[in-house]
């Protein structure tokens, strides 16, 4: 909302010194004109049409700074600009019998004088609540819950969080004046998870296959040719919210026709499976039950865990050593994020390669050491890539977070950022590099 207001602001400044020169010009230039004197009412209604235009900039900005103060008084502290119309009021001419016949004139002249917070009475700024530690706990375990519920819970849950982005994503989109194909891109999204679980061998077809049935719809639905803002939204939304993120469930997908290979902390839980067998074996016949716990949930549990820890590393080591900005090794991330340090990706990175290596080693991976903390290093990476890219969505359509909807974190896409990218390499590393590297180490 900041940045929407500052953008207001600064085209309505514009206009005031596009006028304010024009004026000038016209003042010194129209003097001795043949085609002014020539187009009397012409002139007139410039100057009118301008005059007009002066006075709705100036109402625009008084309400902008009226909004402002209202939102100072809630604890917003910064310094504005305020462009004001000064009044000028010529002496009063004498006339050679000593009486004085007022005859004044006004002239609006429009300049902008710059403002500090000494102008503006600031109220103590509003402390921003922090993430709440319990808050983030309670979030970890229901994560945790989802990615063991079972392939069709995951995937179900899934898909109504690609419906919820999708609506937060074209919300942004509609708000820059494009207009995409929202419904096909969700309809889209959602199948591409769908038949990823039921169907993965044709799961790379559906892309291309909505991609068309979209273009499909702009050239025979719409009266108006589409732009290329239009069908690249379109495409976008289908692509980064349907298509990448729906690897994680071709992931789950892994270890489930066959039973996976305990991992080392099989042993831990043998009492718990006892109890449970013991107390409820007797309910459910065991052929109809499908154990939640696969290769590919393990896997994925273990690669959320680095990329949610990356984060809290990047943010503690980038806030107490972080001296060297992003921008200095990349101007163009550097300007999507300005806050962001070199040291905080080192440290996200250092972050996740450290509990990468603790989940390599309970997956009994091959060389667990060396081939979790590349795991994890290229996690924090694909991590950082995805938190720029939705940073640079919401810098250009100049919003703070795609929505509200979880207390103290933002939208649906302010969460899972991070994890978009990720999704087609940790798919690739668990269906085929891991199972490699295990046939050249000799393991089963």
């Amino acid at each position: 909302e900041k940045i929407a207001k500052d953008k207001i602001r600064g085209a309505i400044r514009e206009v005031q010194l596009i006028l304010h020169n024009s004026d000038e010009y016209s003042n010194n230039h129209d003097h001795g004109n043949d085609d002014a004197a020539a187009f009397p009412e012409e002139d007139d209604a410039i100057l009118k049409a301008r005059e007009q235009l002066v006075i709705a900039c100036d109402n625009m900005m008084s309400t902008l700074a009226k909004a402002e103060q209202k939102g100072v008084k809630d604890g917003l502290d910064e310094s504005l600009s305020v462009v004001v119309v000064e009044e000028t009021q010529a002496p009063a001419a004498q006339d050679s019998a000593g009486l004085s016949t007022s005859t004044s004139t006004s002239t609006a002249d429009v300049s902008i004088i710059p403002t500090t917070t000494s102008d503006v009475p600031i109220a103590p700024p509003k402390k921003k609540e922090r993430r709440s530690i319990l808050f983030g706990a309670i979030m970890g375990a229901v994560v945790a819950c989802w990615v063991f519920s079972g392939n069709f819970i995951f995937t179900g849950i899934f898909c109504l969080m690609t419906i919820l982005g999708q609506l937060e994503y074209y919300r942004m989109v509609l708000n820059t004046g494009v207009f995409p194909a929202r419904r096909i891109s969700v309809i889209g999204a959602t199948s591409m998870f769908v038949t990823a679980l039921f169907a993965p061998e044709l799961h790379q077809i559906c892309l291309p296959m909505f991609g068309l049935w979209a273009m499909i719809w702009k050239l025979t639905m719409r009266r108006e040719i589409a732009t290329v803002a239009e069908i690249a939204t379109t495409f976008t939304g289908m692509f980064y919210l349907g298509y990448v993120p729906s690897f994680w469930v071709r992931t789950r997908l892994i270890g489930t026709e066959a039973m996976m290979e305990p991992t080392r902390l099989y042993p831990f839980t043998s009492a718990l499976r006892d109890f449970l067998q013991h107390k409820f074996g007797f309910l459910i016949p065991q052929k109809y039950v499908y154990s939640p716990f696969t290769t590919g949930a393990v896997f994925i549990f273990w690669s959320w865990l680095s990329l949610a820890f990356s984060d809290v590393g990047a943010y503690f080591v980038g806030r107490k050593y972080g001296k060297t900005k992003l921008g200095t090794i990349s101007p163009a991330a550097g300007a999507t994020s300005p806050n962001k340090s070199v040291e905080g990706v080192l440290g996200g990175c250092m972050t996740s390669a450290f509990l990468s290596i603790i989940g390599a080693w309970v997956q009994k991976w091959p060389y667990f050491f060396i081939t979790g903390a590349i795991h994890g290093t290229i996690l924090g990476l694909l991590g950082l890539i995805g938190d720029l890219t939705a940073s640079m969505l919401k810098r250009d359509a100049g919003l703070k977070d795609f929505g509200n909807l979880i207390p103290e974190h933002g939208g649906i896409l302010d969460r899972v950022d991070s994890f978009v990218w990720t999704a087609p390499y940790s798919w690739l590393v668990c269906a085929y590099v891991i199972p490699a590297l295990k046939t050249i180490a000799g393991q089963p």
